[in-house]
This record gives structure tokens, C-alpha cells and sequence, in this order.
């Protein structure tokens, strides 16, 4: 199941893909991330492809990650007495919290969280930004507005508030509820929506209490504001381009998203590019040029992971998508350009022995005949370090702790191999040779580079580099003990 690329494919579970059969055709297609949207579905229905995955884990033998996707907060309008009505561009329009039934004239936005950080000024949008309403005046339980943007406003339709920082926890008690579900279940990556300061990421934290990592999804200008920070408090990151397209301008979406995957990248974090990556396919059984070279650009950036939402999820041709997406990946990994642009935007990060050693190992494997880094790792911060280099050759992330091999699977260049516990170098020695041997990365007449700690099983000691032959026998007579 060894995968031709570098690049990861994240695939959303839903209607079109909960039979085991299904889950087993996407795996094979290529996907090595699901995900299990908290948004749609029950408890109930989560835990059975949870069990479904990691079934197929054991019939493979091939770690798989799955990503849990917090729902957020949800703003929302209220419900109207007749129907939809259509806001004409100059008109006046009311936001306020009276539960009666909204007209042409007014509607119940049932948050006042919402009216506490207006100001004039300030931009509301409805329906993913099709309506665009400006704040005239403003009050703690009411915003008197103009209609920049008119068009259809209907009952239960999502608000966005671009401009300013709400004071809402991006953790709703729906979100505490499916956290503390999702953590019991034994997920491997927590997604956190509505993230706005590093103060949210950091409460999911404490929540998750290490048996989950947390990504943070960028899909607020406040998010992108702080960026630093919430990049630094985080274990991983999404660029959710759906709600993030909305509150900014269409067209600055695509400069952010290459420098958040370079920042991610030079902080040796995962990041996801997602939403809207094949979205035809939906329907299609191909995708248009445009989202071929969406797609490809990602890669060319150098994300960890690119996802696929309701392709996969509710689509007719989930499999095709999975397949599309491995297509596109193989071909933009086998141009030189990549390599030309990967390693132009490499930038210097000597700041431990750790870095020294992960660095040395890829220049190492690129000037000799080296057919793979074996990276043996406790907590994953090594291999983690490895592939921000982006090294020309496979990393095999290799580890006793199945935990941490299944994050893993979300990171660039990753093939995830179980371990028994270790006590003495040799024995990881020839662990490396056979993995390398076995998974089809190298015969005897290769080499690889092996970093490592010692003493073993303790997190954050890399301090071993070691060139070692394929073959056992060179091995053993070149260190007989």
C-alpha cells in the first residue's frame, strides 16, 4: 500500500461513503486522511465508520488518520412569516433579538454576542455573502442597515460578520460534546472551527488533553490577523477557503493561502488545503481544468495535504475524486519545477541538534545514492522536522507508538511504520533495512540514513545520524554486537 507521492489526500465521510466497501475503495484510490464532518450525522453514525476505518487499518496494515471537524458556532437569521423576501440594493434593513417572524423590513438575529461588537460601519453578510448589508446605527439589541448587495434573504441563513473580532468561544456546547465523543473514540486530529485568537486553539487543548491533536481552521480575518500566534499554539492548520472567500475579497484568498503554507511549513506544522478542490465532481465524473490546476498549485506550494469535502462525502463519484486528486499529485511531483520550487522557498531552521541532524540527512540522501531518511520518532517532532525539509527521497516515520504514526499520516512524504519498543541502536538498524526492503523503497544494494535518539523512548532526544546498508549481512559485519 506504499503510496507514489508525497502530497496527502484527506477524504470526507458522509452519505455516498459509509459502507466498508466504499471506505476500503477510497483508501485504495489513494486517501490517507478521513474525515468525519460534526456538522451531519449522529454519534452513532461517526462511531461506526470510525470502527470501519480502523478495521481496514488492521486488514492493511497501514496506519490511517482520522480527523474529526468541530461544526463551530453557526450565526444565523430567524425565520420569516411569508416566505423569502428580496432585498433591494438603497433599502433599509433591521437585524434585532424579537423572536417574531421577520418581514421585508426586519428579521431576529439571534445573537447578541453579534450587536455587542457592531459598530457603524461595520458589514454584515448573508448566505455566504450573496447579501451584503452595511450597520448605520446600532444598539445592544438591534442594527439599523443599508443593502449594498441585495437579493433572496430566507429563513435560517448564516450571517458573517468580516470586520470585527465576535466575542464568541469557537467551542459551542454542541462542540464540547462532540470533542469530548471524538476524543473517546480515539481520533487522531481534532479540527477546530471559527478560530479568531490563540486563545481558542489552547481551550481546545486543555479540552483534548493530548489525546488528539488540535488544527486550527483559518477561515476568519482575525484568524489570518493573528496568524502568528495561532500557528504557534496549534499542532496543524487548514486553510478553509469557504468562509475565508467570503469575509475577504475573493481574489486576496489565493496570496494567503501561500503564506500560511509557507509559514506552516517553515514552523514544521501539517496544513490542509481545502474547500471547493473538485467541487464539479460532485456531479462529474471529471473535474474542470480550473480545479486541476487548483489542486496542483496547492501541491506546488508544498502543502502537507490537499482535502476533498462533499466530493467525497455526498458526491456521485467519490472514488474518481480520490483517484483525480492522486492523478494530479503524481504528475505536478514528477516535474522538475517542483523540486525547483520546493527547495527555493527551503528556508534555514538551525536553531537545536535536532535541526542539524534532520538537515544533514537531506543533503546527505541528495548527493549519494541513499533510497530513503528513516526517521524513528516518540513523539513525531522528528519526522515532523524531516519533511519540512522536503527531502527528494521517501521518510519512513518509524515508531512503537501506533498514536503518533496515525497523526503522522496527515504529514508530507510520511509512510508510517509500526515498531516494536527498542532498547539498543542495532536493533533500529536493522529495523530500517527491512522496513526500507519491505515496503519496496530500496533492495540490498541501497543505503539508507537513519536519524534517531538515544536513549530510546524518550521524546525530543534525536541525536544520532547513521548511514546503513540494505543488506543484513553488511550490517552484521560491519557491527557484529
Amino acid at each position: 500500500m506504499r503510496r507514489h507521492r508525497n502530497v496527502k489526500i484527506v477524504a470526507t465521510l458522509g452519505p455516498a461513503s459509509s459502507s466498508k466497501e466504499m471506505i476500503r475503495a477510497l483508501f485504495e484510490a489513494g486517501a490517507d486522511v478521513f474525515r468525519l464532518n460534526m456538522s451531519h450525522g449522529s454519534h452513532d453514525d461517526h462511531r461506526e465508520r470510525h470502527a470501519t476505518i480502523r478495521e481496514i487499518e488492521a486488514e492493511t496494515g497501514r496506519p490511517i488518520a482520522i480527523l474529526a471537524d468541530l461544526q463551530g458556532p453557526k450565526l444565523r437569521v430567524g425565520q420569516f412569516a411569508d416566505g423569502p423576501h428580496d432585498l433591494e440594493v438603497g433599502a433599509d434593513f433591521r437585524f434585532d433579538l424579537e423572536a417574531t417572524p421577520g418581514d421585508a423590513s426586519r428579521v431576529q438575529l439571534p445573537h447578541p454576542e453579534i450587536f455587542a461588537a457592531l459598530e457603524k460601519g461595520s458589514e454584515l453578510l448573508v448566505n455566504d455573502g450573496k447579501i451584503r448589508l452595511t450597520v448605520n446605527e446600532c444598539g445592544a439589541d438591534f442594527a439599523n442597515c443599508t443593502v449594498t448587495v441585495g437579493g433572496a434573504i430566507s429563513d435560517r441563513k448564516g450571517v458573517n460578520v468580516p470586520d470585527v473580532v465576535l466575542p464568541l468561544a469557537a467551542l459551542s456546547d454542541k462542540d464540547r460534546a462532540d470533542l469530548e465523543f471524538a476524543c473517546e473514540l480515539g481520533v487522531d486530529w481534532l479540527a477546530l472551527s471559527f478560530v479568531q485568537r490563540p486563545e481558542d486553539v489552547e481551550e481546545a487543548k486543555q479540552l483534548a488533553k493530548g489525546r488528539a491533536a488540535v488544527l486550527s481552521k483559518i477561515e476568519k480575518p482575525a484568524a489570518v490577523r493573528a496568524f502568528a500566534e495561532i500557528l504557534k499554539a496549534s499542532d496543524g492548520i487548514m486553510v478553509a477557503r469557504g468562509d475565508l472567500g467570503v469575509e475577504l475579497p475573493v481574489h486576496s484568498v489565493p496570496p494567503i493561502q501561500k503564506r500560511l503554507v509557507r509559514a506552516c511549513r517553515a514552523a514544521a506544522k501539517p496544513v490542509i488545503v481545502a474547500t471547493q478542490m473538485l467541487e464539479s465532481m460532485i456531479d462529474s465524473p471529471m473535474p474542470t481544468r480550473a480545479e486541476v490546476s487548483d489542486v496542483a498549485n496547492a501541491i506546488y506550494e508544498g502543502t502537507d495535504a490537499v482535502m476533498l469535502s462533499a466530493e467525497s462525502a455526498a458526491g456521485s463519484f467519490p472514488v474518481e475524486a480520490v483517484t483525480t486528486m492522486d492523478n494530479v499529485a503524481r504528475s505536478v511531483e514528477a516535474d522538475a519545477n517542483y523540486r525547483a520550487i520546493l527547495e527555493a522557498s527551503r528556508s534555514a531552521n538551525l536553531h537545536s541538534v535536532a535541526d542539524a541532524i534532520v538537515t544533514a540527512a537531506r543533503e546527505i540522501a541528495e548527493t549519494t545514492d541513499i533510497a530513503a531518511i528513516c526517521a524513528f520518532t516518540q513523539s513525531g517532532t522528528t519526522v515532523s522536522l524531516v519533511a519540512r525539509e522536503r527531502p527528494r527521497v521517501p521518510i519512513l516515520a518509524m515508531s512503537p507508538v501506533v498514536t503518533v504514526l496515525r497523526r503522522m499520516c496527515l504529514t508530507w512524504g510520511t509512510h508510517c511504520v509500526l515498531t516494536p519498543r527498542l532498547s539498543r541502536f542495532k536493533e533500529a538498524v536493522v529495523i530500517s533495512a527491512r522496513a526500507a526492503r519491505d515496503f519496496g523503497f530500496a533492495d540490498e544494494t541501497r543505503q539508507v540514513v537513519l536519524t534517531a535518539g538515544v536513549p530510546f523512548n524518550v521524546p525530543g532526544t534525536t541525536n544520532i545520524l547513521r548511514i546503513t546498508p540494505c543488506d543484513e549481512r553488511l550490517i552484521y559485519a560491519s557491527d557484529p554486537e
